[in-house]
């Protein structure tokens, strides 16, 4: 049941990664208007594959707000078609990487707006508008920034790009050290950093810690923006009964000897969010996040409806505001 019945007026900057945010922000587009939602989105998962540069979060998160996501995947275009993969597996090519048909038509806008010198902020921002997606979407910077993960097998270190771990690998390799490339010359956009200054409910959305959210947070500037407004930052925890909704974020933090638990998020966000939402599962870690300094509540995250995500960013909104009155 909703507590909120109308709209209220509120600026919302989220902290985005790909299916966990986009699902969020669906929901939160349905309590404030949408038009007031700025989606900060990682590009360090973007890859370049065929010559195309590929941006998977930020399309995942266009294609999800304008209705047209492929519901069963949480990526891709619903009704897709693969032809063109297809016929490229008959030459051998590289198709471990699965692209539609009609999503290649918006890798190879993006890419050639790239050569004629366009950022990736206003490429973004057009094709925005041709979804008709309402909220914006901020790249976090306009500069490389590229999440590489390396793997120790048999004394020797292995680099994988983030796509060569995730989808080609299946996130199974065991990972030693994170690295965001490029990311000490990269600089955040004045968008990015303009959303952050008006907003007054900033999320971090439920998305991998340290493969989605630490990308952005790597940024300079970005960490040192949200511990002054700590206050208005809320976290909602990925990790339900420490499992992941969806992904290795749990495997991952373990490796890295992080706690993977809803404790362990909130002990990774400390620094920078006053407040935390949790799976009633881990309702038991509300004291111990408390000796944090952090506010928390607990309810269902599971967003397996937009009745479910709609509910999820009112708890959020709700323990800022409790956090600031």
């Amino acid at each position: 049941m909703l507590l909120w019945s109308t709209k209220v007026p509120s600026v919302i900057a989220i902290l985005s990664g790909g299916v966990g945010a986009a699902r969020f922000a669906l929901g939160m587009s349905n309590l404030v208007d949408s038009e007031e939602i700025s989606i900060i989105s990682n590009v360090g998962d973007d890859e370049v594959l065929h010559g195309l540069h590929i941006s998977p979060d930020i399309d995942t998160v266009i294609y999800t707000l304008s209705g047209a996501i492929n519901p069963e995947t949480g990526w891709g275009l619903d009704g897709e078609t693969w032809r063109v993969m297809d016929a490229l597996s008959e030459y051998g090519g590289i198709t471990w990487f699965r692209l539609g048909d009609r999503d290649l038509a918006t890798h190879l806008f993006r890419t050639q707006l790239l050569r004629e010198g366009e950022t990736i902020t206003k490429i973004t921002e057009r094709i925005r508008r041709r979804w008709n997606v309402k909220p914006k979407i901020l790249p976090v910077t306009d500069g490389e920034l590229r999440t590489i993960l390396y793997s120790e097998k048999q004394g020797t270190e292995h680099r994988l790009s983030f796509q060569e771990y995730f989808v080609q690998n299946a996130h199974r390799p065991e990972i030693s050290r994170i690295v965001y490339e490029h990311s000490s010359d990269a600089r955040p956009t004045d968008e990015v950093l303009h959303s952050l200054e008006v907003a007054t409910v900033i999320v971090i959305a439920p998305s991998n810690p340290v493969l989605s959210i630490a990308p952005i947070l790597s940024v300079p500037g970005i960490t040192d923006l949200l511990q002054r407004r700590r206050d208005r930052v809320v976290a909602v925890s990925p990790i339900v009964a420490g499992k992941a909704i969806k992904g290795p974020a749990a495997k991952l933090m373990a490796e890295l000897g992080l706690n993977p638990s809803a404790l362990g998020v909130a002990e990774y966000y400390c620094e920078i969010a006053s407040a935390i939402v949790i799976d009633d599962t881990d309702s038991s870690f509300a004291d111990d996040i408390r000796s944090l300094e952090m506010k928390v509540a607990h309810t269902n995250t599971l967003m397996n409806s937009i009745e479910a995500s709609t509910h999820l960013a009112e708890v959020a909104l709700r323990l800022v505001d409790e956090n600031l009155h």
